[in-house]
């Protein structure tokens, strides 16, 4: 009844709560002072009540009330004015009354409505979050307090190899992978948050590596677990072929430094064996021609080269992501010796002719050797700059330590007193060198400056 007398308008209302006292009133006029119709009022003043405030109501209540009076039955003044007074409360009551119905059912509407949009937002997130879950290229699992998977995407039934038409709903994760098992099982506090990664297993008993996130909570039904598992063993393959790649690198380049350095070895004895001929006069010595020999064949199999140019297919790389990627490994040890790294970059960073992966290990190497040089400074900064001329790109780094006491040695291989095997420098200048590229030392009056020169694309 509220709900429709809402529906037709607050004017109309008052319209009709006007209309409706004015013919009580006649009425009450056209009965005379023989019989009180004090209760008709009532009716405009609740039909009121609906749009009406309080004030509003109140003021209602005393015209009715007033007019009430005017058309009343006989009686002394004293037991008229209590009548008035009566007439006034109940009218005034009786108007509170459905002011106050009213307002409740507009609050129960209201709350009805937002009760409605929040199923509605719900019922949308659920669809959106269920839409993610299985369209998600990772495996989302939900598990109970034993193990059993409660709920599961398409992409766990892809990665676990289940066969078409099943799902591994209802299964028990141990078989899949024991280590979300082990955690449902551990004493941890509820709340959780980790990664972890470890061997999973497929439906047909083939193994993968899995890395993945998993958080533990607890509901009124126990402890349930939440999980996001990923097949890594690609990223594996293919960072331990580049690892592998890199090591023979590593090994060539080491193999041709001791290669040179014994070839140098076998030309002073060469030199030695022909003084000692000549000054012994041993030209026809068997013993020595036999040494002579050894040293030559010693000096053969020592003949390795190393080339110029990388045997491997270089290709553009973007100069400006391999140094990203420098500053994301490098910045936490500068922080932690209260040091800074400091990063002058152009706008626009060209392309290098390189292998992204060796000239992240020479620019490595450089930072490395700057970073134990500043231990013991005051002062501990880098700077990390990068030119474009021409058809070179130079980076440049350039630290605040003490400085190096003789330049003319820092390329050869195995030096002494080198804090590794002393082939760092050796090895990153070879690794630019290969990429048609050099490593220079500049001088500076105070720190230490390598230019590594790139070739542009």
């Amino acid at each position: 009844m509220i709900a429709l007398l809402l529906r037709a308008g607050k004017v109309k209302i008052l319209v009709a709560t006007a209309l409706l006292v004015a013919l009580t009133a006649l009425v009450d006029w056209a009965v005379g002072r023989n019989v009180s119709l004090a209760l008709l009022y009532i009716v405009p003043m609740m039909l009121g009540a609906v749009v009406l405030r309080p004030a509003q109501i109140l003021f209602l209540a005393g015209l009715c009330s007033y007019l009430r009076s005017l058309f009343d039955t006989p009686g002394s003044p004293a037991e008229l004015a209590l009548r008035f007074v009566f007439a006034l409360l109940a009218y005034t009551v009786s108007g509170l009354l459905v002011s106050g119905l009213v307002r409740n059912h507009e609050l129960v509407r209201s709350h009805l409505r937002g009760v409605q949009v929040e199923q509605k937002l719900r019922r949308e997130a659920e669809e959106q979050l269920k839409i993610l879950a299985e369209s998600s290229p990772a495996a989302i699992l939900t598990l109970d307090g034993n193990g059993t998977v409660l709920a599961a995407n398409a992409a766990a039934n892809g990665l676990f190899m289940i066969p078409s038409g099943e799902t591994v709903q209802g299964r028990k994760i141990r078989h899949y992978l024991p280590v979300l098992a082990d955690a449902l099982k551990a004493e941890v506090t509820p709340g959780l948050r980790t990664a972890a990664q470890c061997q999973g297993s497929r439906e047909n008993g083939e193994v993968f590596l899995a890395h993945m996130w998993f958080s533990l909570y607890d509901t009124t039904e126990g402890r349930r677990l939440a999980a996001i598992v990923v097949d890594s063993s690609e990223e594996m393959r293919a960072r331990e072929e580049e690892g592998l790649r890199q090591l023979l690198t590593g090994n060539r380049i080491m193999a041709t430094a001791l290669s040179h350095e014994v070839r140098n070895f076998c030309g002073v004895l060469e030199r030695l064996c022909e003084s000692l001929s000549r000054t012994h006069n041993l030209a026809q010595d068997r013993d020595l021609q036999q040494i002579v020999n050894l040293i030559e064949g010693l000096e053969s199999m020592a003949s390795l080269k190393l080339q110029t140019k990388s045997q491997a297919v270089l290709e553009p790389v973007p100069l400006k992501e391999v140094l990203d990627n420098l500053r994301i490994v490098i910045e936490a040890d500068w922080r932690e010796i209260g040091g800074k790294v400091q990063w002058c970059l152009p706008a626009e960073i060209p392309q290098v002719l390189a292998e992204p992966h060796g000239l992240l290990q020479a620019f490595l190497n450089l930072v490395q050797n700057s970073h134990r040089a500043v231990q013991l400074e005051p002062l501990r900064i880098l700077t990390v700059t990068v030119v474009a001329e021409l058809k070179k790109v130079i980076v440049r780094f350039e630290d605040s330590g003490p400085g190096i006491p003789a330049p003319e040695t820092l390329f050869q291989p195995f030096q002494t007193g080198a804090s590794g095997s002393g082939l760092g420098l050796y090895v990153s200048r070879s690794i630019v060198r290969s990429y048609g590229g050099d490593l220079k030392f500049e001088p500076r009056p105070q720190g230490c400056a390598f230019a590594v020169e790139l070739e542009a694309v």
